[in-house]
C-alpha cells in the first residue's frame, strides 16, 4: 500500500513528539527534522496540520516546541490518518465501475481491506503504537531525553 509523504512523516513526526516529549518536555520542529531526516519546511506544514486537528499544541519561548495536547491512550490512528488524509479510511466508491467484475472486486477485496484497516486503526491508540515501535527499534537506537 502506498500512502503520501504527509501522512508517513505525520505519523512518524507525532511517534517523535510521543516519545521525546515525555514529562512534559516540547520538542522542537529543527531537532524532529534532523532527527527523522525530514525536511523542516515540510515538517512545519505537517505540524501545523497536526495541531489543527487538536493532537499537538506549540508551545512559544526559548524551550518552545510541540507537546501531545491529549494522552497517548486517546489519540487513536484512525483519527490521525483522517486527519493527516481523509481519503484512506474512506469508503469504497464503484463511481465509473458500473460493469463487469469491477463493483464485486471492489466489494470482494478492496472493500474488505479498506473494512480491516480502519478496523485495526481505530483500536490502536498512540501508547500501543509508540510502544509496539519501540518493540521493534533497531539495537543501539537512541530513544533516550536529555
Amino acid at each position: 500500500m502506498k500512502v503520501s509523504t504527509r501522512v508517513e512523516y505525520g505519523l512518524i513526526a507525532l511517534t517523535d513528539i510521543a516519545i521525546y516529549c515525555e514529562n512534559g518536555l516540547s520538542v522542537s520542529a529543527p531537532d524532529i527534522a534532523a532527527r527523522q531526516n525530514i525536511s523542516h519546511k515540510y515538517l512545519e506544514h505537517i505540524l501545523l496540520l497536526l495541531r489543527q486537528a487538536g493532537f499537538i499544541k506549540a508551545r512559544k519561548g526559548l524551550k518552545g516546541g510541540y507537546i501531545l495536547s491529549r494522552a497517548l491512550e486517546e489519540i487513536k490512528l484512525s483519527d490521525v490518518l483522517d486527519a493527516l488524509d481523509n481519503s484512506i479510511l474512506a469508503e469504497m466508491d464503484d463511481e465509473g465501475i458500473e460493469d463487469g467484475l469491477g463493483p464485486v472486486i471492489n466489494d470482494c477485496f478492496w472493500g474488505k481491506i479498506n473494512f480491516q484497516l480502519k478496523k485495526y486503526t481505530e483500536s490502536l491508540t498512540l501508547d500501543k503504537f509508540v510502544e509496539e515501535c519501540k518493540g521493534n527499534a533497531p539495537d543501539g537506537w537512541d530513544m533516550y531525553v536529555i
